[in-house]
């Protein structure tokens, strides 16, 4: 019996050592940009369902770290008075369709009998900024842990999706750059994604994507406030994007410092390294279980919601841009 245990044991610890070896294996390869980030997504969605992750105690964390990394690297390859430009023309279409999300997540909610605290979680990573918008709100409306894992269950998966549809539509309705990046800055959920899309589609819809998606992701404090009013919630601490305070501030150095330049392709590349990373882990995240564990109410409203700010949006862009 006890020879049995000890063999199992040993199995359990040479699969375990595999499994942590795949995974070194890929982000080597994104580190060398032989994978592409919307591959590294797929092949973290696979790995996950076939091995499992060895590494999922460090994943939600490293998520954080790379993304906030990658877009602060990002802002060394962006000119200041372009992206005002673009955050500015971007202003009233970010109003108009976080609020119009917001009201028509309530009631679809509503419709759908969707548990109050995820329906609005759901709501506000659609509207703003997907697991980011998730993460600050959840402490506002203290939900508890199987309300913000559904949520966030919900826009990984519709965010994932993004990453490959999105292009293509682009494609096949003629979206010039510029329309493109203010599209999946303002219909694709999370940045992760916002910027993987954009960077495929060309430069010039990375810096309007990414700009526009970053002053949207200041929407979390105003809809914190928000949200705190409407839940009753006086004493709920609202959590402040500061990194993107450090994207603005890189991306005007590289505008007005001309030494900057020196370093600035190289720090976007690792930049861009870095998100295909990040992409890896956020599909090495998206498990059977968490499809499971959505349910169906939830995943429907996020799936209309989506489907609601993607048209309204496209066609804002293209009958009234």
């Amino acid at each position: 019996m006890k020879t049995s245990q000890h063999t199992a044991s040993q199995l359990f610890e040479i699969n375990h050592y595999l499994q942590q070896a795949i995974f070194i294996v890929v982000v080597f390869l994104c580190l060398f940009s032989i994978i592409s980030p919307p591959i590294a997504l797929l092949i973290g969605v696979v790995l996950v369902n076939l091995f499992g992750n060895p590494f999922i105690e460090f994943n939600h964390k490293a998520i954080t770290f790379l993304l906030q990394f990658s877009v602060v690297g990002l802002g060394f390859g962006m000119n200041a008075s372009s992206a005002f430009s673009a955050g500015k023309e971007g202003f009233v279409l970010t109003i108009s369709s976080i609020f119009s999300t917001l009201i028509f997540g309530f009631l679809l909610g509503k419709w759908l009998k969707t548990e109050k605290k995820t329906s609005h979680l759901i709501s506000c990573g659609t509207a703003i900024c997907g697991g980011s918008a998730i993460a600050a709100i959840s402490p506002v409306i203290k939900s508890n842990e199987n309300q913000t894992s559904i949520a966030l269950g919900v826009i990984f998966i519709l965010n994932s999706v993004a990453l490959f549809v999105f292009p293509f539509i682009g494609h096949q309705f003629g979206l010039s750059q510029k329309d493109f990046g203010l599209w999946c800055a303002i219909a694709i959920h999370d940045t992760s994604s916002v910027v993987g899309a954009a960077n495929k589609y060309g430069a010039e819809a990375l810096q309007i994507a990414t700009t526009v998606k970053l002053a949207r992701a200041l929407w979390i404090i105003p809809i914190s406030i928000l949200t705190a009013v409407i839940f009753k919630n006086k004493n709920s601490k609202i959590k402040i994007p500061y990194f993107i305070g450090l994207f603005v501030l890189v991306m005007l150095l590289n505008s007005y410092v001309p030494k900057v330049s020196v370093v600035a392709p190289c720090v976007v590349n690792i930049a861009k390294i870095g998100l295909t990373v990040t992409l890896f882990l956020i599909g090495a995240t998206l498990n059977v279980n968490t499809l499971k564990s959505v349910g169906v109410r939830p995943l429907l409203q996020g799936v209309l919601l989506w489907v609601f700010i993607t048209v309204l949006s496209l066609t804002a862009i293209l009958y009234l841009g």
